[in-house]
């Protein structure tokens, strides 16, 4: 498969993976089984196609030690694809920590609803914006 077919595939997961978690939050019932499937199951799968991939682009020049050897490094679309499930399969487990810890504290469902897309889309902003919503928690923890 291509990477494109695998992004596209990697993409569609993630989003499958924050409706129902971003559901779970009006439906208690459906908690424990979203959060399995958010938590574990949707960034398992996603942390294989991960591995699979780092196994799939050539050695390059490119590497971790500066901004021109990261460039470099995911000029190949499978490094490029590689980091990009890195990001939704992380992104997805912050979402959940958030979601679980949030209804624990008693967060309110505004600042839950607020901090997961922004989770999804802009991943630390989206924990800043849970990060400023604790001190509102009508549990301590």
């Amino acid at each position: 498969m291509t990477a494109d077919g695998m992004f596209r595939i990697a993409n569609l997961l993630a989003l499958v993976g924050w409706v129902v978690l971003i559901a779970s939050l009006f439906a208690p019932r459906l908690r424990p089984v979203a959060w399995r499937l958010t938590g574990i199951v949707v960034p398992g799968l996603l942390a294989l196609l991960y591995l699979a991939q780092l196994g799939s682009f050539a050695a390059t020049d490119g590497g971790f030690g500066s901004l021109a050897a990261i460039r470099t490094l995911f000029a190949d679309d499978r490094a490029l694809l590689a980091g990009w499930v890195h990001y939704l399969a992380f992104d997805l487990v912050v979402g959940t920590l958030i979601l679980r810890e949030g209804l624990g504290r008693g967060l309110p469902k505004a600042a839950l609803l607020l901090s997961l897309p922004l989770t999804f889309l802009l991943g630390p902003v989206g924990f800043l914006v849970f990060l400023a919503a604790r001190p509102f928690a009508r549990v301590e923890a």
